[in-house]
């Protein structure tokens, strides 16, 4: 497949009403009701569990083993990224992991949750789909409410990039959130693919939460035996698509890749607000330029609310920024 062109859809994602963000009137959310489901573990192969229960206003986001009891909730934030090949996994010093957790975050971004605890019954969160969709619907049906507490978000000031062997990465300032990605992968079927997508929550979970992870017969990913179906994402085998129901989009490769982004950079702990540019990165690549961006304070700054703080229990606070 050819670089991807322009379509209908892109047209109306160029069309979307602007994503930036008001600190006047954002404010903090959570879920209504506590919610649930149960999947297999894309890496693990591990039937797990998954709660999503509501937290109190700069609680944060935050993920605990329900198999490990006594253990520290781990917070959602790049800091405690302790993994990033094939996916994201998060963890605290002597304590258990959690994995894959782009996806959740990616929904959780997406629907503008701010305070959530996700426990989950084993090693990584369920793979549901290889999307964002199942977890965004999660959220819809138990319901989001409003805190009183506004809602901080992390304004980019100045250019920074990463680069490594496979690409590079970059944030800019920008009045919305940019996210504009080229993903390239060897395989005929994908080729290279460029989109970029205007961030808006209704953009989001209608363009980019439903597109799902790729599995490649042969990867170095445990994953890819038998359908994709079964552990969630398209399955490529044979140079064809095995998965009944074929691909989603067109160039559904890179819309994924955009989700993992989306992800990833809300592990900055609150919206990122800038143009995000990349160019064959990954995971590693991603978590490198947030830390390389929240390293450098002349680069970003808090923007509405109180900016949250981690502290030593691994738990939130609040102060002004």
């Amino acid at each position: 497949m050819t670089e991807t062109p322009s379509d209908e859809r892109e047209e109306a994602e160029r069309m979307a009403e602007p994503s930036r963000i008001d600190p006047a009137t954002q404010r903090q959310r959570t879920l209504r009701t506590a919610i649930g489901c149960v999947g297999i573990g894309r890496h693990s192969g591990a039937r797990v569990a998954l709660t999503m229960l509501p937290a109190a206003a700069h609680h944060g986001i935050r993920f605990r083993r329900g198999d490990r009891p006594g253990t520290t909730a781990i917070p959602a934030r790049v800091a405690n990224v302790v993994d990033t090949e094939l996916c994201t996994s998060l963890g605290l010093p002597g304590g258990p992991r959690v994995a894959a957790v782009e996806h959740i975050m990616a929904a959780f971004a997406a629907c503008a949750i701010d305070n959530v605890l996700v426990e989950v019954s084993g090693p990584e969160v369920p793979a549901m789909d290889g999307s964002a969709q199942p977890f965004a619907f999660l959220i819809e049906c138990a319901g989001v409410v409003e805190q009183a507490e506004l809602r901080p978000c992390i304004e980019v000031l100045k250019p920074v990039s990463a680069r490594s062997e496979l690409g590079w990465a970059a944030l800019e300032p920008h009045a919305e959130t940019i996210v504009d990605c080229r993903a390239e992968h060897g395989h005929p079927l994908v080729g290279a693919q460029q989109r970029v997508h205007r961030f808006s929550s209704d953009g989001f979970r209608g363009e980019i939460a439903g597109a799902r992870s790729f599995l490649f017969a042969g990867s170095t990913d445990g994953a890819t035996a038998g359908n994709g179906a079964a552990r969630g994402g398209v399955m490529v085998a044979e140079g064809r698509v095995v998965n009944d129901d074929g691909l989603r989009f067109r160039d559904e490769y890179v819309r994924h890749r955009i989700l993992d982004v989306v992800g990833d950079l809300y592990l900055a702990g609150a919206p990122v607000q800038g143009r995000f540019v990349d160019r064959r990165a990954d995971h590693a690549l991603t978590h490198q330029l947030l830390r390389t961006l929240l390293a450098d304070s002349g680069a970003w700054r808090w923007v509405g609310g109180l900016a949250p703080v981690e502290t030593t229990d691994g738990c939130r606070a609040a102060a002004r920024a």
